[in-house]
């Protein structure tokens, strides 16, 4: 049957409730990936999102960081989450909903400096990637997998919007790149924003808060990624990014990303 995804970085799912009953009303996916929801799990607003249809939740969160949460309005019918590099930050989860495995995963974001001999920060996000690359080749590919989330990398040259000044910034340093690339390999992944968007025009889900006016000027990235693998590939109707929701009053930094699965 069809089946439409949400993925979302909501950055603080409590304080974006309205926007979430907002956005649900207007795109009505099946399943809604989140993260960044920063919310421990005995504080999590399930009535809140029981409400809007998603009888089925899996949380997985921590109080003020990080924190992975799927809803679904059909049934879960199975279900589990991976702890990465030995650090359970809560980063990740994944059903199983009509068939269709789905993980969620947010990847850190890398702190300031892209040198994993001066930043720990940094060399996590790095290690996080490599046993992504480790798991994908596994046990991804060959099965009916999509995996969402905001993955804190902008890999191509338009997914940021001035590659030359910011190739040296984390979130599109070449290493990190070259590491998601291996990622996909790896797993035989389909970028699918990019098999409905050429890589030659701009593609953005991220704009930053610390400049006011990013959204504005169009100063974004692309951090929030779909991809799938080719057991699905062929069921892929469409891809959209909803830019609007970034406009909205006291928006989350990240806009989400909605993928239609055909029958």
């Amino acid at each position: 049957m069809p089946l439409r995804v949400a993925t979302w970085n909501v950055n603080s799912l409590r304080q974006r409730l309205d926007h979430l009953a907002r956005f649900d009303q207007e795109q009505r996916p099946d399943v809604l990936c989140l993260q960044e929801t920063k919310v421990a799990d005995g504080s999590f607003p399930e009535n809140d999102i029981k409400a809007l249809g998603y009888e089925n939740l899996l949380i997985c969160g921590q109080k003020s960081y990080n924190g992975v949460a799927i809803a679904s309005r059909r049934p879960i019918e199975d279900h589990g989450r991976r702890v990465w590099c030995g650090k359970d930050d809560k980063r990740h989860l994944w059903a199983k909903v009509a068939g269709v495995e789905i993980h969620c995963f947010y990847v850190p974001s890398g702190g300031p400096i892209p040198d994993p001999e001066r930043n720990d920060k940094f060399a996590h996000k790095l290690m996080f990637l490599q046993e992504m690359q480790h798991w994908a080749g596994a046990e991804a590919k060959g099965r009916p997998l999509l995996l969402v989330g905001d993955l804190n990398v902008a890999p191509l040259e338009n997914d940021v919007w001035n590659h030359k000044r910011l190739v040296r910034s984390v979130g599109h340093t070449p290493r990190e790149s070259a590491a998601m690339a291996e990622v996909i390999q790896a797993g035989h992944f389909l970028d699918v924003a990019r098999h409905f968007v050429p890589e030659t025009e701009p593609l953005y889900t991220w704009w930053g808060y610390r400049f006011a006016a990013a959204f504005e000027k169009d100063y974004g990235w692309r951090l929030d990624h779909v991809w799938t693998t080719q057991r699905l590939a062929k069921r892929l109707e469409k891809l959209e990014v909803h830019k609007e929701t970034r406009s909205w009053e006291r928006p989350s930094d990240h806009v989400p990303v909605v993928v239609d699965l055909a029958e």
